[in-house]
This record gives structure tokens, sequence and C-alpha cells, in this order.
């Protein structure tokens, strides 16, 4: 089963490239599952009910969220109505929306998605990502209620981004974080069996500090005050994620490679997909 994973998007420059480009990389790689962090696709901060709709027609099969879920109001109130649509599964009971969920791969497979955010200098501090992983694992174990099981990590420390990887290593198909629009150099098959990548990086573009424009980040550093609001930067963007094979008998992975399509950073694609 081969499933691609893009990180999160950033303003419409990130979103524009993903609906562009994302119908052809499921035709041409045979993609059997498509997940996308949406969580800054709306200006940099949080996503509306069109763009989740246009990012699902575009071909992804779930979109995933983090710290920014309830940045634009409406999220609130959509989340209820779309089961594709995650939010972080350790906020408080009571939450609106849903944190996993299992979905079906074009090939029939059951994939178990959930998503989980990090408490390290993250904000709002959440309950314990460990504990709802684990709630999670018990209530659908890999290869019996699941075919494959997916985290997408959303956290800023790597240690504790590691951590949880090894945490779910051999229980999880897939280990992925968000959040830092870096993609890192990690990817890794873990000893049990997990593909690893401490980050998939963005997509948008990254002639930017994260994918806004330089200048009032930059400003804010030297100076310490604010000159103007954060806008996304509108650049040509680069689009980041991750590639990863499963094996349909264990659930396990296989291969794991990053993908990065766009103007900015060097081009590659997984090398066993081509």
């Amino acid at each position: 089963m081969r499933l691609l994973f893009l990180g999160d998007m950033v303003g419409k420059t990130g979103r524009t490239a993903v609906w562009q480009r994302l119908p052809g990389l499921i035709s041409d790689l045979k993609l059997d599952f498509v997940i996308v962090n949406g969580e800054n696709a709306a200006g940099g901060f949080g996503i509306t009910e069109d763009i989740f709709l246009e990012t699902i027609n575009a071909g992804a099969d779930v979109v995933t969220t983090g710290n920014h879920v309830w940045d634009q109001k409406e999220a609130v109130s959509f989340c209820e109505r779309h089961d594709q649509f995650l939010r972080p599964a350790n906020y408080p009971a009571g939450t609106p929306g849903k944190g996993s969920g299992i979905f079906y791969a074009r090939n029939g497979a059951r994939i178990l998605v959930a998503n989980i955010m990090g408490r390290v200098f993250m904000h709002p501090e959440l309950d314990d990502p460990f504990k709802s992983a684990e709630a999670i694992l018990d209530a659908c174990p890999l290869k019996e209620q699941a075919d494959a099981v997916v985290f997408d990590f959303h956290a800023e420390a790597t240690s504790e981004k590691q951590c949880f990887g090894h945490f779910v290593d051999g229980r999880a198909s897939f280990v992925v974080g968000t959040h830092t629009h870096v993609p890192t150099a990690d990817h890794q098959i873990l000893n049990g069996g997990t593909a690893y990548m401490s980050d998939a990086g963005m997509c948008g573009d990254y002639d930017s500090s994260l994918g806004m424009e330089k200048e009032e980040p930059l400003n804010r550093f030297i100076s310490k005050m604010p000159k103007g609001r954060f806008e996304a930067a509108h650049g040509p963007a680069t689009i980041c994620g991750v590639g990863v094979e499963i094996s349909d008998r264990t659930g396990l992975a296989e291969k794991i490679a990053p993908l990065r399509l766009g103007a900015r950073l060097a081009e590659t694609l997984p090398e066993f997909w081509r």
C-alpha cells in the first residue's frame, strides 16, 4: 500500500500548489491514500470549510490540523460535519470534532489516522499525548481493527517527536511530525517497523520565515517591536511531504522517502515509486 503525507499547507500559494499537483501525483504514483495537514491553509492561520472541501476534492483522504485548528471561527462548527477533518485527539473531552478515525484506502484497506499534539513549547498545552495515543491504539490495534495506523504528531520539540515514534514503534505503520514547517532529513524505519520522520516540512513559499513574509518576523527579532501583522508569503510554493510503502501483510513500513516538488528546494520523489 502506498501512502503520501503532505506537510502543513501555508496560505494561498501552498494550498493552490497542492490542489494543482495532487491529482497528478495520485495517478502517476498510484497512491492508495493521502493525508494533508491543513492547519495553516487560510492565510497562514487555520482553515475554512471551503479550503477543506477543495483539498478533499483534489484527492486528500484526510485533513489533519494542530494548534491553529480554531483560528478560523467557522472550524468549530464545520468540524462536526466532516469525518475527514481531524483536530488533535488530545483536546479535552467535549471538544468539538474528532481526533482520529478509520478511513478506507483506494485498495480497500482500513486506515486508522490519528492527529496528536505535543506539549513541549506548545500552546495550548493539551492532555498527555502518550496516554491519548495509547487509548487510540488500545481501541483499534494494528492488524485487528486497522490494516494501517498513521499518526500526525504536531509538535515543536524533536525530542518529543522522536520519543513518541519510539513509544508507538511496532504498533503504528507511520509517525510523521508537523508544525515546524522545515523538512527534516531523518526519515527512517524504526526497529519495530514503524516509518518515522520528525517533520514533513510545509507546502508553501520557502523564500519566507516558515511560510510568512519574512520582513515582519525579521523586524521582531531585531527590534522586539511589532510593526504589522504576519502575512503568508505569496511566492512560488514547494510541496513537501513523505511517501511510505506499507506491507499489506503486517501493516508495518517497508520503505520511506521524502517528496519535494517546486521552486525552491531540490526536487525529490521517492525512488521506489518512479
